[in-house]
Order: C-alpha cells, then structure tokens, then sequence
C-alpha cells in the first residue's frame, strides 16, 4: 500500500524501494511500473549510460506534479553508487563542481528511478578516470513549432541524413518521445564539443538555405512557426539531451524510442511515432536495441 517502504536487494545491493502504487501518470501508470519499465529495459539502455554523467528529472508527486532536475548526487546516495565531481564553470548556482551520478549497473538505475527520476537526460561525452572526455556523440535535435509537428521532424530528417552520409557518418533516429525526432551519429573524428557544435550547425544552416519555409537553425520563436528547428546547440559540452530508452513526462509513460528509417519514411501522422513504455519492451524484444551502432567499438 502507500507510503510502505520494502527493501530489495539488487545485484547485491540493497535498494530501498517506496511507494510503489503511487500514480505517477493521469493515466494511472505507478511508480511500480516505472521501476518494472526501468528493470526490464536496463539490459539495453546502461551500456547506453555507461560512463555518462546523469542529469534527472524528478517528479515526486507525478507528472502533474513539480518537477526539478537535480545534476548533484542527493544527500544519501549509496556509497556503491558511482559518482563523478567534475568543474562547472559558470554554474547558475555558484558552484565550482558538480557531483554527478553515474547510472552505470541495474542497482543505480533502480535506486534512481525510486527517487521517481522519470527522465534521463545524458552529455554527448563521457566520463573516464574522473574526468570528461571528448564529445562521442553528435545530436541533432529536430523540434517542431507548431502546426508542424513529428510527421515534418521527419521529412527533415530525411534531408539531413543523407548529408551526414555523404560525410562518413553513419545515423540513427529515436523519438523525443514528446513532440519531435533526434538524429545521432558517432563523433569520432571531431576532438571537442565546439567542433562537433559548429559542424552540426553548419548543416543546419545548408538545410535552412535550401528548404526556408521547412526548415529553420535559430531558436527565435518568432521565426518557427509551421516549421522545424534543427536544434544543433545541443552538442555544447554544457547541455543534455534525454537518453535513448528513457521515459518522458507526458500524460502517457511515452518513452524516447529508437525508430527505423523505414519508420521515418512513412510517418504520415505524429501517432505513428508514438510509443509507450509496453511498446517499446515488444519492440526491443522483436528489434534488439537499434541504437548499438553508436556504442563504443561498434
């Protein structure tokens, strides 16, 4: 019932688990199911987390609810929880370092998502002996300002894939699990986040010069109405994007979904891109984990 509180032991760890039949979704998905969703996809999302600082965003009372993101380890975490202190120059907060959680074994991920940390959001870098390494990832974020919507995400995509082809990259889609579309791509001939930055920017501008009234690489609102904004900032060392496999806040447990390009190519309404947490366990049952390709010495 509510407010009981149970101890298990994961992987031999102890994990407090609280709670659990709290409703977290409008729909009634609870914080049992949440921890399920977590348990059963962490074979396919922590090699995907591995190395990786963590930002989380928590939503105590559900998706309705407040919600804050939290970089720092909490006051209590495991001492069997990985955790990497590393500079944070110009910190809103003031702050020299971050203390960030690496959610690097199935204990961690369950002791996090107890803390009803729903959404993952990761750097395009990793982490090594207790510092960042260069980016190895590059993101394109492709959000649309409506009326456009996932259906014309896609037609960009479409456009830009063959750019990044044409250049040796090798790239794969997964839905933002809210409204838009990422494109990814392994970074491994770009040494640092402000080269990967300006590359992915360059080709937005190129797509914005050919195709105006589709495509647009400015964060201006004014200037994105009807069209998509090909979000090529997300590359800055400083910011995250939500991990693959992760659950999103919305009034469905929707999850960021790896999706084929045989998918991208025949959306025709945002629907057919939208994918729950039960949809998504099928589908790496059915489809493996379409994201492997970007892991390390793939």
């Amino acid at each position: 019932m509510s407010g009981t509180k149970v101890v298990v032991d994961v992987e031999g760890h102890p994990v407090a688990l609280t709670n659990l039949e709290k409703v977290l979704y409008p729909d009634g998905f609870t914080k049992g199911q949440v921890l399920d969703y977590y348990t059963r996809i962490a074979p396919v999302l922590l090699p995907h987390l591995a190395g990786r600082a963590v930002t989380r965003k928590r939503y105590p009372d559900g998706v309705e609810g407040q919600v804050f993101f939290e970089k720092n380890a909490p006051r209590g975490t495991p001492d069997w929880v990985t955790v990497v202190t590393l500079p944070s120059p110009g910190s809103s907060k003031g702050r020299e370092t971050i203390d960030y959680v690496v959610v690097d074994r199935l204990a961690a991920l369950v002791w996090t998502a107890n803390l009803a940390s729903l959404e993952l959001h990761t750097h395009m870098w990793r982490v090594q002996d207790g510092a960042a390494l260069p980016p190895d990832l590059i993101v394109f974020d492709l959000d649309p300002g409506p009326p456009a919507t996932i259906v014309e995400c896609c037609q960009v995509a479409l456009l830009l894939r063959p750019l990044l082809a044409a250049d040796g990259h090798a790239v794969v889609a997964k839905t933002s699990g809210s409204k838009g579309l990422q494109l990814y791509a392994r970074a491994d001939s770009f040494g640092s986040a402000e080269q990967t930055s300006a590359y992915a920017k360059s080709l937005a501008q190129r797509l914005e010069k050919e195709q105006p009234d589709l495509v647009v690489h400015r964060m201006t609102k004014a200037l994105r109405d009807g069209k998509v904004l090909v979000d090529w900032s997300q590359n800055s060392a400083a910011k995250t994007t939500v991990s693959v496999y992760s659950l999103r806040a919305r009034p469905t447990p929707t999850v960021s979904t790896p999706v084929t390009w045989d998918e991208v190519e025949a959306c025709r309404r945002p629907q057919d891109l939208v994918f729950t947490s039960d949809d998504v366990l099928a589908r790496v049952e059915e489809l493996g984990d379409l994201f492997a390709v970007l892991l390390p010495g793939r």
